[in-house]
C-alpha cells in the first residue's frame, strides 16, 4: 500500500489539559476495586478535591480512605446520605451494576454531575430513566468508557469516517478469554443482573458502534450460557453455587442502515478466543486482532484490506503509543471533569451508551424467549 493511502491514518493531536479555576469536589460512591482507578486519577489532578465516601459496607469506605492516604473525606453508609449532606461538582457512580440507575438517578437529581461506570445499567428501561433524569437535571453524565480514548481505538473510528471501506455491511466483534470468571457481586443476578455480557461484552461493543456512528439497533437473536461459572471443575464450590448471570454470550443484531453486528463474548470457554474483530465495508474490510477485553488499547496492529488495480493488498496499521502517560482512566476522568468545570458536553453521552445498552437488553430478552426480538429504544 503507498505512503499516500497509509498517510490517511495518521495521528490525531490532542490538546494539553489546563487547571480548573477552583478546586473541584468530587465525591465517590462505592468503594469496590474499580473506584480504585478512579481515586488514583483523582489524586493525581492537583486541581480536584475528593471530600466525600459512600459504601454500603461498614467500614469500607473508612479503610478505602486510610489506604488511599484521601484525608478528610467524609464517610458514608449510603450514596442517599451523601448526596443530601455534600455540595458536589461530580460524582463517581463504582456499584455493582444493579445499583447504578439509582445512584445515577438519584444523584441527577440531586444536581450533582454523574461519571458512571460500565456497564450503563442492566436494562434498557434503567437505562431511558437515567435519561429522563439527566435531561430534567440539565447536568453531565458520562458513561465509563475509557478505551474511547485510546489512540489505536480512535484509529478505527478515523478509518471508517475516512471511506477507506465504502458502505459498512458486516461487523463481528467480541472477545473473552479461555479462564478468566470474576467473583464478588459479578456472579449474581441481585448484584450484577448481566455477567460476561454486560462485564466485557459492553466494551466491544462500543468499539464497533462508535467507530460506525453508533446506529440505532433494530433487532437482537441471543443466547447465553452459563456452563463454565455454575460447575465446580471450572469455579470454586462457593462461587458456582450462587453463579447464576452468563459466563457466554453470542447474538447477530440487525442495525439500521442494514448493518449486521455478529457478537461473542465469553469469561469462560475452551478456547483462546472466539473471534477477531472484523469490519466490512464495500470498498475495504479492517481487521483487529482479538483481546480477551477491549477495556484498553490492542493487542496487535490492525490490517486494512482492499483491491488496487486489480490485486488484493494488505496493509497492517503500525501501533501508536499513548504518549501521554497519564493513562486512559485519567484521560475517562479528567474530560469528564472538563466538561463539568467548563460548562461542556458529556464526553461519553447517554444518547449513544443507550443503544449499547439496548442491544444487552435484546440479547438477554432473546436468550429468554428463544427467538428473535425487536429492539425499541424510546424517545428521552
Amino acid at each position: 500500500m503507498s505512503d499516500a493511502v497509509l498517510g490517511q491514518f495518521e495521528q490525531m493531536t490532542v490538546k494539553s489539559e489546563g487547571t480548573y479555576p477552583r478546586k473541584a469536589r468530587v465525591g465517590i460512591i462505592g468503594a469496590g476495586w474499580i473506584a480504585e482507578s478512579h481515586v488514583e486519577s483523582y489524586l493525581r489532578m492537583p486541581d480536584v478535591e475528593i471530600v466525600a465516601v459512600a459504601d454500603l459496607i461498614d467500614g469500607k469506605a473508612k479503610a478505602f480512605c486510610e489506604r488511599f492516604g484521601i484525608k478528610g473525606a467524609n464517610l458514608y453508609n449510603s450514596h442517599k446520605e451523601l448526596l443530601a449532606s455534600e455540595k458536589l461538582d461530580a460524582v463517581s457512580v463504582c456499584t455493582y451494576n444493579r445499583t447504578h440507575a439509582e445512584c445515577a438517578i438519584d444523584a441527577l437529581k440531586a444536581g450533582v454531575n454523574v461519571l458512571l461506570e460500565k456497564p450503563m445499567c442492566v436494562t434498557l428501561e434503567e437505562g431511558i430513566e437515567i435519561m429522563r433524569a439527566e435531561k430534567e437535571s440539565g447536568k453531565v453524565l458520562s458513561i465509563g468508557f475509557q478505551p474511547r480514548f485510546d489512540k489505536n481505538m480512535q484509529k478505527v473510528k478515523e478509518i471508517v469516517d475516512s471511506g477507506m471501506l465504502g458502505e459498512i455491511y458486516y461487523i463481528q466483534t467480541g472477545g473473552g478469554r479461555r479462564r478468566g470468571i470474576p467473583n464478588s457481586t459479578f456472579i449474581e443476578q441481585k448484584t450484577a443482573g448481566i455477567g460476561a455480557i454486560g462485564d466485557i461484552g459492553c466494551y466491544a461493543l462500543d468499539l464497533v458502534l462508535n467507530a460506525i456512528g453508533y446506529p440505532k439497533p433494530l433487532t437482537a437473536s441471543g443466547y447465553t450460557s452459563a456452563f463454565f461459572g455454575t460447575n465446580t471443575d471450572y469455579s470454586k464450590p462457593e462461587n458456582a453455587c450462587r453463579f447464576n448471570v452468563d459466563d457466554f454470550a453470542a447474538a447477530f443484531v440487525r442495525l439500521d442502515g442494514g448493518i449486521i453486528l455478529d457478537f461473542r463474548i465469553a469469561w469462560a470457554m475452551h478456547i483462546d478466543s472466539p473471534c477477531d474483530t472484523i469490519i466490512l465495508g464495500k470498498k475495504g474490510g479492517l481487521r483487529i486482532p482479538a483481546t480477551e477485553c477491549w477495556n484498553g488499547t490492542m493487542s496487535a496492529p490492525m490490517t486494512f484490506y482492499t483491491d488496487m488495480a486489480g490485486s488484493f493488498t494488505e496493509t497492517k496499521i503500525p501501533l501508536i503509543p499513548n504518549s501521554e502517560g497519564k493513562g486512559l482512566f485519567y484521560q475517562k476522568i479528567r474530560s469528564f471533569l472538563d466538561a463539568v468545570m467548563y460548562g461542556g458536553k458529556a464526553p461519553i453521552p447517554t444518547s449513544q451508551a443507550i443503544y449499547n445498552q439496548a442491544i444487552i437488553d435484546g440479547i438477554v430478552r432473546s436468550a429468554k424467549l428463544g427467538r428473535e426480538v425487536e429492539i425499541n429504544v424510546p424517545e428521552v
